[in-house]
């Protein structure tokens, strides 16, 4: 499949969900992408990601206004809000943003919600490349449960493809390199919008551009996981996650069922890494302006698990105010070749919430991710055997980058109360 090259390792990048909620604006992408190019591009970071509700010109904080008019073209898509975006004034949406971006070596992203504004169905406005109008495709009963902006639409409908056609067109004009679509993988409230998907996957193929696909919210059902496969680059594997322990502590049950998916350009999603200054304005997650509630073992922990899964690495803080603690966490080459380059990642057991995944590397490598995800600082350890291989091995810590020496049958470690130690072994 085309769409599995556009990604073949896990997509590194920053979102502006986590700080900015729903009211990003453009000196804010521009200032954190001059950031990730200076710190960052050299670590293979690259994805800078404008979350939702960019043409929403009153946007104040991750709270939804509902049923406010949306900036919008004449046919019926939306654009950027030039109050927040100046330089999509005179109709050219985020094509400066995108090529200031891209001039910067890093790629550019946007997220949108699947379906068609409620503004343009109840105006019928018309779709470019069908005689349909917006109210001839809407599926006014499709509704998201969280964001008035859209209604749904009904893929059976003439006109249907030619609207995600116009829409994904518009992007490639623009210079998209990523798009994050919403409400669209499944939540606890409904199920996946299949056909959705097979329209947008479809005009992306068309769009002349290539496009990393995300899907979102989650949990994503499994048992679509085939569906996701053929569609998409990366799906979320939950709800929105933050910085708060039981969310972090059930991610370990999350990866253990979707790792047998995972596969080159096709990645399932811990969600974004909320870490560092975070919530500046967005309220989600139970809290506001903030460093992250995580402590750093249990940062550590994070990054450990999403980078031995291979999930996508998406940092969720304003990147600025970084401190080095921060930043070492996103520049630590060992630990990002794990999440890149790592073959046969695995669960090795999980007993009294004592957890232990490995990996290997292209040079038969092991990796071992040792978890306390106990409420106590405990031994975690694992023999030589377990991981299938044989005595004798030198071992490296790779946070604190430490050599352990030598080791003969196992390894055996006191991990702090919500730790993780990772070690290689060679």
């Amino acid at each position: 499949m085309k769409h599995h090259t556009f990604a073949k390792t896990p997509p590194l990048g920053w979102n502006s969900w986590d700080c900015y909620g729903a009211a990003v604006r453009e000196e804010e992408i521009r200032g954190n992408a001059d950031y990730m190019a200076e710190h960052l591009k050299a670590y293979g970071w690259e994805y800078v990601v404008v979350d939702i509700q960019w043409y929403e010109p009153g946007a104040h904080s991750s709270v939804y206004r509902p049923f406010v008019p949306l900036e919008m073209d004449e046919y019926s898509r939306l654009i950027p809000a030039v109050n927040r975006f100046p330089s999509a004034s005179d109709g050219s949406g985020f094509k400066s943003l995108a090529e200031y971006v891209h001039n910067l070596g890093l790629k550019f992203g946007i997220h949108i919600m699947r379906g068609i504004p409620r503004q343009a169905v109840h105006a019928n406005t018309p779709i470019l490349g069908t005689q349909a109008r917006a109210r001839d495709i809407a599926h006014p009963n499709s509704i998201c449960p969280w964001n008035t902006d859209m209604y749904g639409i009904d893929a059976s409908k003439e006109g249907a493809q030619e609207y995600y056609n116009s829409l994904f067109q518009m992007y490639a004009n623009w210079g998209v390199d990523f798009v994050k679509v919403d409400d669209i993988a499944a939540s606890r409230l409904y199920d996946t919008h299949l056909d959705e998907i097979k329209l947008i996957r479809n005009a992306i193929e068309n769009c002349g551009r290539d496009m990393v696909l995300s899907l979102s919210p989650g949990p994503a059902p499994l048992e679509y996981t085939e569906d996701f496969i053929a569609n998409a680059n990366m799906w979320r594997m939950t709800d929105d996650f933050w910085d708060l322990w039981n969310l972090l502590y059930g991610m370990f049950e999350r990866c253990e069922k979707w790792n047998e998916y995972r596969q080159a350009g096709c990645w399932p999603d811990c969600d974004m890494l909320p870490l560092g200054h975070i919530g500046i304005r967005s309220v989600d997650g139970g809290g506001a302006d903030r460093w992250t509630r995580f402590t750093k073992d249990e940062q550590i922990t994070m990054m450990t698990l999403w980078s031995i899964f291979r999930s996508p690495l998406m940092f969720g803080g304003e990147l600025r105010d970084n401190d080095e603690w921060t930043l070492s966490l996103l520049t630590n080459k060992e630990v990002l070749d794990l999440n890149q380059n790592s073959h046969s990642n695995q669960l090795v057991y999980r007993k009294d919430d004592k957890i232990v995944w490995m990996a290997k590397d292209k040079d038969t490598h092991t990796y071992a991710a040792l978890f306390n995800a106990t409420d106590e600082p405990a031994e975690v350890g694992v023999t030589f055997e377990e991981l299938g291989i044989s005595n004798h091995k030198k071992a490296r810590d790779l946070w604190k980058q430490e050599e352990l020496g030598e080791l003969n049958d196992e390894i055996k470690q006191i991990v702090p109360s919500h730790g993780a130690v990772l070690v290689k072994l060679y």
